[in-house]
């Protein structure tokens, strides 16, 4: 099997790459290539160039993530009925 992004992230956290990319992986991808960025930055892991790549690509993926969680949010919106079993849309209740 390929080597998966968070495999790759650990041997070059700073490696370029493209909005394509962070646009085909899925929130779980995402999510865990950002927690091993925020790690590493967190540790001082990182010389300052590395760090800068590091915090541009986490920036990426944390819209990423943002993104997909809203998208989420719409097909729970879509899927929600009432009591009489009507499809409704209703804003999610985030609490």
């Amino acid at each position: 099997m390929a080597k998966s992004l968070a495999e790759s992230l650990k041997s070059d956290p700073a490696r370029p790459t493209t909005d394509a990319a962070v646009a085909s992986m899925s929130f779980e991808e995402a999510l865990a290539e950002l927690e091993l960025i925020v790690q590493k930055l967190e540790r001082g892991q990182l010389d300052l160039d590395a760090a800068i790549k590091a915090y541009e690509r986490g920036t990426e993926l944390r819209q990423h993530c943002t993104t997909k969680l809203k998208e989420a949010e719409l097909r729970v919106e879509k899927l929600s009925f009432d009591a009489a079993g009507n499809a409704r849309l209703q804003p999610l209740d985030p609490a």
